[in-house]
C-alpha cells in the first residue's frame, strides 16, 4: 500500500507539469553516442511515447556520428573532422544520408510504433524539412589571418518547414528528425544535430528543448557529478565557459541552448541519457534530474 501510494504521489507531481505542456512542442535531441547502446535507446524512446500519450507533442532529432565513422572506416574512408565538423565529400555524403535517413530514423519509427506511439520521419523521398546553404569554416592561416575552408557537404540550416512539422505533430504522432539539410536546389547537406534540433525549437515555437548527452549536466566541477548545477541562467554560461567549466563537447550543446533560448523557446536542459528515464524526470518533476538553462 506504501509503494502504490509513492507511485501516487509522482502522478500527482507531474500532473501540473502535464497539464501545462500539453499540446505544446518539446524538441529532444539524442546523440548518436547514446543510440549505440540498445537498452538507452529503449528507455528514452519509451519516455517519447509516454510524453505523447499525455498531450505533449515530442519531436526527436538525432545525430548518428559514431555509427558514420564506424561505417566509414569499413568502407575504406577516414573521417576527417574541422573544428568539430565532418568533412563531407560526395561518396561520405551518400553514407551519412543512408545511416541518418534510413537506418537509424527507422530504426527510432520502428521502436516508437513498437510501444503503441505513432511515428513519422522528416525526411522522406530526398526531400527534408530543414531548409539548408552550404557551410564554410572561417580558420586562421599561418600569419593568423582568417581564411575560409571548404568543407564539402555540409550545410547551416537557414530555415524549417515549421508549419508541416506542427501539422504533423499535432495529432500526437512523434516526428523524428535527422539532420540533413536540403537548399533550393535539392542538394542534401550533413548538418550539425545541436544547431539543428536548435533550429526546430525555435522554428515551431518550443515549450522547450532537451538535450540527452552522456553526462548530468553543467558541473561547477567538472569531475565531480555531485557540484551538478540545477539551474543555470543564460548570462552565466559565458563565464562558465571561460573558467574551463564548460568545455569539449558541452560547448556546441550550450551554444545550441543559447540560440533555441534567444529565438523563443522558454527553457533548455542538458541531461545524462545514460540515467533510466531521465527524460520525464527532468520534465515532470520539480527537482529534475539535469541542469536546465534559462534566459537572462
Amino acid at each position: 500500500m506504501e509503494e502504490a501510494a509513492k507511485k501516487a504521489d509522482v502522478l500527482i507531481e507531474a500532473l501540473s507539469y502535464i497539464q501545462q505542456f500539453a499540446g505544446r512542442p518539446v524538441v529532444i535531441k539524442f546523440g548518436g553516442s547514446a543510440m549505440e547502446n540498445p537498452a538507452i535507446l529503449d528507455d528514452v524512446l519509451e519516455d517519447v511515447v509516454f510524453l505523447a500519450a499525455v498531450g505533449v507533442r515530442p519531436i526527436v532529432v538525432h545525430g548518428g556520428g559514431p555509427q558514420i565513422s564506424a561505417v566509414m572506416k569499413e568502407a575504406g574512408l577516414t573521417p576527417k573532422f574541422v573544428q568539430g565538423h565532418r568533412v563531407t565529400d560526395a561518396d561520405t555524403l551518400g553514407l551519412v544520408v543512408r545511416i541518418l535517413a534510413e537506418e537509424i530514423n527507422g530504426e527510432i519509427v520502428r521502436h516508437i510504433e513498437a510501444y503503441a506511439g505513432r511515428a513519422q520521419s522528416s525526411f522522406a523521398n530526398g526531400r527534408s524539412l530543414l531548409h539548408a546553404r552550404k557551410k564554410m569554416l572561417t580558420v586562421p592561416d599561418r600569419d593568423g589571418l582568417p581564411q575560409q575552408i571548404d568543407i564539402g557537404y555540409v550545410g547551416e540550416v537557414v530555415a524549417v518547414d515549421a508549419e508541416q512539422m506542427l501539422a504533423i505533430i499535432a495529432d500526437g504522432t512523434i516526428l523524428a528528425v535527422p539532420p540533413i539539410g536540403q537548399d533550393e536546389s535539392g542538394q542534401l547537406y550533413n548538418v550539425n544535430a545541436d544547431t539543428a534540433a536548435a533550429a526546430v525549437a525555435a522554428a515551431v515555437g518550443a515549450e522547450k528543448i532537451v538535450f540527452l548527452s552522456n553526462v548530468h549536466g553543467i558541473m561547477a566541477h567538472p569531475d565531480d557529478p555531485d557540484s551538478l548545477l540545477s539551474t543555470v541562467k543564460e548570462g552565466e554560461v559565458q563565464s562558465f565557459v571561460e573558467q574551463g567549466i564548460i568545455s569539449g563537447g558541452m560547448l556546441p550543446k550550450v551554444a545550441a541552448c543559447a540560440s533555441a533560448l534567444d529565438a523563443g523557446v522558454r527553457k533548455a536542459h542538458i541531461i545524462d541519457g545514460r540515467l533510466p528515464h531521465s527524460l520525464l524526470l527532468e520534465i515532470f518533476t520539480d527537482k529534475g534530474v539535469g541542469t536546465q538553462i534559462l534566459k537572462g
